[in-house]
């Protein structure tokens, strides 16, 4: 459906661009400037520095490289908001992120301004290799976007106030769900990833690529992923105090970190409670588990007799199911996992939750990152990482798709992340 945007700009790259752009300038609108400038962890950044890195971004590989006469806003601020591009020479520390009070959040969104204008004006005249350079920008943008709210959700959950960014009616109570039921996958050779460049009006991260054949066996996938009273049962069992159903980095992790429920669950008057960004709130069974580590995921499906799916085997099922549906984020408000719909087939398969697989962040066969600055992007990340597949509440509608690989470490759970369990048959 057009919106007011596309209409101002009915070229379809400018419309994608000025959306972007205006959703994280709504995402931050509720913020001070001091919860902007605030980093709860070296893993999470401040709100001003993810506006602010995707404005560099823009500003450095398309309007310095790209635009004759352009001249930086200001020639300082290239080494406070580059984040790990080697190529364009040293930069503020990562860690250090939150002691940069100055710029304030308004000069960022006067620089965002500045550089907009410029974009719009130079947009219509960019050769189709620059234009490539302003599309990437727009996914990478909506990758900070999903990273602004929880990083934002990291640093509210620190406060004791527990303060909501925006408050918002709670769901009425859904009834439990259904047992999970399986449902058989593809087994025999299947292909998956994607052939570069995409089609017209598509995109694609260059890890994504080139699209490759993978042998599966036979397996099913869980028609759901694991819900809030299914994570109970597994806490009520000792999940969290027996060695047995870890991985030894895992079992260190645990006991190293005092880990006993997933990121965000406390404990209110005798009861779990978890905080999201409208809140605290009791814990809501039937929602889908959200903010667990590859670890915990790993030691649920053992639990439960199962296993993580193969990201091939994720893929390969998720390739009929529409990448736009479920619940995503279409606009700035409340975020929170939502129980599933009742139905039958997969389910949530995109939206709510971020699903780990068992799969390792490697490069597919006949990779080859892109030459320069932009070559960093994916790359040289993929050592020691797992893949997630879907897409998140949090995640702008129109991002993700069945080839789309995320990625973290595997203690990590500060994101959207949950699990759809897999077995062998």
């Amino acid at each position: 459906m057009a919106t007011r945007l596309d209409t101002a700009f009915p070229d379809a790259l400018h419309a994608l661009f000025r959306r972007v752009r205006g959703l994280s300038e709504a995402l931050a609108a509720p913020l001070s400037d001091a919860d902007a400038s605030v980093q709860s962890m070296e893993d999470a950044s401040p709100a001003k520095w993810h506006l602010a890195h995707t404005t560099w971004f823009f500003e450095t590989f398309v309007l310095r490289d790209h635009v004759a006469n352009y001249r930086l806003y200001d020639e300082r601020w290239p080494f406070l908001f580059n984040s790990y591009y080697e190529a364009e020479g040293p930069r503020h520390a990562r860690p250090m992120r939150g002691m940069l009070t100055r710029p304030s959040l308004d000069e960022i969104r006067a620089w965002r301004a500045h550089v907009d204008a410029a974009v719009d004006v130079a947009l219509p005249g960019l050769p189709d290799a620059v234009r490539t350079l302003v599309e990437l920008g727009c996914h990478h943008e909506q990758q900070h976007q999903e990273l602004l709210q929880t990083d934002i959700l990291s640093l509210f959950a620190l406060n004791p106030l527990a303060p909501a960014m925006w408050r918002a009616e709670r769901d009425p109570p859904a009834p439990p769900p259904a047992p999970i039921r399986w449902i058989e996958g593809a087994h025999g050779i299947v292909e998956i990833g994607r052939n570069m460049p995409v089609r017209e009006g598509e995109f694609a991260f260059d890890c994504e690529a080139p699209r490759h054949p993978a042998l599966l066996r036979r397996h099913a996938l869980a028609d759901r992923p694991v819900t809030n009273s299914e994570w109970r049962a597994f806490i009520d069992d000792g999940g969290y105090e027996r060695a047995e159903h870890w991985l030894s980095d895992g079992w260190a992790w645990v006991r190293r970190e005092g880990i006993e429920a997933p990121l965000h669950w406390r404990r209110v008057d005798g009861d779990w409670a978890d905080f999201a960004l409208d809140g605290l709130h009791p814990v809501r069974p039937a929602a889908p588990v959200s903010h667990i580590s590859f670890y915990e995921a790993d030691a649920f499906a053992r639990w439960a007799g199962a296993r993580l799916p193969t990201e091939a085997e994720w893929e390969s099922a998720a390739a009929a199911v529409d990448s736009a549906s479920g619940n995503q984020l279409d606009q700035a408000g409340p975020v929170r996992p939502r129980a599933a719909a009742a139905g039958t087939g997969l389910r949530q398969m995109f939206g709510d939750v971020w699903q780990w697989t068992g799969s390792a962040y490697l490069p597919y066969p006949g990779f080859r990152a892109a030459a320069g600055a932009v070559g960093e992007y994916n790359g040289k990340f993929m050592s020691g990482q797992c893949v997630l597949r879907g897409a998140s509440c949090a995640t702008p509608r129109g991002h993700s798709r069945a080839s789309y690989r995320n990625f973290f470490y595997p203690h990590q759970r500060w994101q959207f992340a949950g699990v759809r369990l897999a077995k062998d048959l």
